[in-house]
Order: C-alpha cells, then sequence, then structure tokens
C-alpha cells in the first residue's frame, strides 16, 4: 500500500524537498485530508474501466485517489514546477499520464480521443483554482466533451451561484448557463482548514452530470447565451432595459424588444433574475429573429 501523500506530514516533507513556494496567480491551495479526497472521487462513481481528467493535479494528491479507483488518469498542469514533484509523487501509478498544458488552450476532445482510445465512460474530477473556475468548467461545457460529467471542488460563492434557483440572489447567467448542460447538485462543503495555504474561503463540492440533450430547446445557443448574459447585465435594471442597454443595436430595436417580450408572455418591468430556463428559452427564440 502506498503512503498517501495528503498528508499534513507528507505535503510539508515533498515542499521542502523540492524548495516548493505557492505562487497566489496559480490559485494553488494543496488538499491535506485524505478522508474528503475519497469523497470526492467517491461522488465520481468511478469504476475499473472510467478514465478521469483532472486538472491542476498540485502534488498528485487527489490524482492518486482516481488512479486508485479507475483505469486511467489524465491530468492538465501548468505549473511546470510541479512535474518532477509529481513524476516522483506518482510514480507507483502507471495508469497516469500528467500533461503540461493550460487546460484552456488545450484541445481537450483530441487529448481524449487519443488518450481514452477504449474508453467510455470519463468524468472530470478536480480540485479547480479558484481564479479560473467558471472559465474550466464553461470550456468543458461548450466544447460538448464525451465525458458522464464534472466532479470538481471550488469556491462554495461559485457553487452556491452554479446551483441557484430562480428568484434567488445567487441566481444570474452562470447557473443558466451550467443547468443548461447538466443537473447540478452541491454534494459536500470543505472548511478552509484542510488546505495549506489556507484560502480565505471556504469551499464546495459539486456534481454536474451531463443531460442527454440541454434543458431547453433553442433556436440559436449562442443567442441563448447572449440574452441572458445581458438580462443579468445589472440586476436592479427591468428586462426591457438591461436588453435594449445590452443587445446589438438595442437601443434602435426597443419596439422589437417590446414585441418578443409580449409574444413570450412576459412582463418587460421583470428582472432577470425572476425568469426560469424555459422563460429565457421562448424569450431568445422571440428575439431571435430580430437579431439577425
Amino acid at each position: 500500500m502506498n503512503r498517501d501523500i495528503a498528508t499534513p506530514v507528507r505535503t510539508r516533507d515533498i515542499l521542502e524537498k523540492y524548495g516548493f513556494s505557492f505562487k497566489k496567480s496559480l490559485g494553488q491551495n494543496f488538499l491535506i485530508d485524505t478522508n474528503i479526497l475519497k469523497k470526492i472521487v467517491s461522488f465520481a462513481e468511478l469504476g475499473e474501466e472510467s478514465g478521469a481528467i483532472e486538472i491542476g493535479p498540485g502534488i498528485g494528491a487527489l490524482t492518486e485517489h482516481l488512479a486508485r479507483s479507475s483505469k486511467k488518469v489524465v491530468a492538465f498542469e501548468i505549473d511546470q514546477r510541479l512535474l518532477p514533484i509529481l513524476e516522483e509523487t506518482l510514480s507507483p501509478y502507471s495508469n497516469v499520464k500528467i500533461i503540461h498544458q493550460d487546460v484552456l488552450k488545450a484541445d481537450v476532445k483530441r487529448v481524449m480521443s487519443q488518450e481514452f482510445e477504449h474508453i467510455e465512460d470519463v468524468m472530470v474530477v478536480a480540485n479547480l483554482p479558484y481564479y479560473v473556475t467558471t472559465p474550466i468548467i464553461m470550456k468543458l461545457l461548450e466544447d460538448h466533451l464525451p465525458i458522464r460529467g464534472i466532479v470538481c471542488m471550488l469556491q462554495k460563492e461559485v457553487a452556491d451561484r452554479i446551483s441557484a434557483k430562480p428568484g434567488t440572489k445567487d441566481y444570474g447567467s452562470l447557473s443558466i448557463a451550467v443547468q443548461y448542460y447538466t443537473e447540478v447538485e452541491t454534494v459536500m462543503t470543505v472548511p478552509k482548514t484542510v488546505f495549506v495555504p489556507q484560502p480565505n474561503v471556504d469551499s464546495a463540492v459539486i456534481r454536474l452530470t451531463k443531460r442527454a440533450t440541454p434543458a431547453v430547446k433553442v433556436k440559436d445557443e449562442r443567442f441563448f447565451f447572449l440574452v441572458t448574459k445581458a438580462s443579468f447585465a445589472q440586476r436592479r435594471k427591468t428586462l426591457l432595459n438591461n436588453l435594449t442597454s445590452q443587445l446589438p443595436d438595442g437601443k434602435q430595436k426597443k419596439e422589437d424588444i417590446l414585441a418578443a417580450l409580449e409574444s413570450s408572455g412576459i412582463e418587460p418591468s421583470r428582472r432577470g433574475e425572476t425568469l426560469t430556463l424555459e422563460e429565457f428559452a421562448r424569450l431568445s427564440d422571440a428575439l431571435y429573429p430580430y437579431f439577425q
């Protein structure tokens, strides 16, 4: 049995051996609690024939638990200083591949076709760097990757926004974008005390299960997201005000926007946060012909 990486003593020893210093700019916070890591992996429900994609493996704390629970792990690491550390800490695991690349610039679909050739079931499992959580999640969803879903640790505040329901203060364009593609569950909260260095905020683990088809059917996905973003541009403003000020040529098309709101049965005086996904779908389809 290999000695776990994610204990306070082993983590400290590894960091001291390599003289590693944390870079704030990369949002590096390493987990030092093996029970939490085991829970995160259990939420991904991996099997012997599953593949796992990890983003930001750090010194390999989560990676080794993924390696023990799946057929193959592919991890994207942006920080070159961590490569020799990972080579040592993960040496007991022949089923791990580290790719030195920024996942936001990577062609993840191509990597998957190369690395998971005979693996049907793939999950993304990651302790995401807080400063790029949202762009990473959106890239993974918008790239339409052949994955079952995502289990990730992120800032609790962002988890609250992703899982928020209409009519709440956390509900916004991020909630809609993620819920459009996936079913969202917050599966656990994680205190800041289980990290080195300790972040300033608490964390949460969310599980996003990819929907077979998006939550709502729309004429144009890109335009649907444009409308939802515009509707939340200034939260205190009404839908009519936000849409006229944010959509291309919106001020000249105010009458068209009013007509679209009327035909979709939505009061112009409502605010973006009160609309359900279905209402946004209806509204964006009604607006679409006017913005072609």
